[in-house]
């Protein structure tokens, strides 16, 4: 049975969505793919102390691996483009061809794309950190704007060098 908590983050309000001790999702506001609220089950935050703990640690910039147990729900392909999205070091960026070729499918990047953008735990399953050949930012789940912010924040390493507000997004 799925329950849900909602969190406060420099990036808006994050739906923390989980299922006994894993973590099923983690959705911002307005984000794409987004499953409907009544999916989230019922407000119980007491499963969530360790995601909610690593997620404050992240944005204060002590923190830029997350240990949590995880349970994305997607197709073989798709969880295995999010395991690798797991991959990418904290900072950096790949293009879509760089994860396909990653993943052992070269001629891919359109699917990995597809599947980057259903990933259900944004953030910690850091699909942000994947952008166009070019280096240039491409579509995100929860705005450009986030996407930008979350790889600013990154390169900056800590929140005050990153700028962090707490924007209305």
């Amino acid at each position: 049975m799925n329950v849900k908590t909602i969190v406060d983050s420099p990036v808006g309000p994050l739906t923390l969505v989980g299922e006994g001790r894993e973590l099923t999702g983690l959705y911002m506001t307005d984000q794409r793919h987004r499953p409907a609220e009544e999916s989230f089950g019922e407000l119980d935050a007491s499963p969530f102390g360790a995601v909610i703990e690593q997620l404050a640690a992240y944005f204060d910039g002590t923190l830029d691996t997350f240990d949590l147990p995880l349970a994305p729900r997607g197709t073989p392909f798709q969880r295995r483009v999010w395991t690798a999205l797991c991959e990418i070091p904290y900072g950096e960026t790949i293009s879509y061809g760089e994860l396909a070729e990653q993943i052992g499918r070269p001629s891919a990047a359109r699917a990995v794309g597809l599947a980057n953008g259903k990933n259900p735990i944004s953030i910690i399953v850091p699909c942000h950190r994947v952008v166009g050949s070019g280096g240039g930012l491409t579509g995100y789940g929860g705005g450009l704007a986030r996407k930008q912010y979350l790889l600013d924040f990154e390169r900056a390493g800590t929140k005050s060098e990153a700028g962090l507000q707490l924007a209305a997004w």
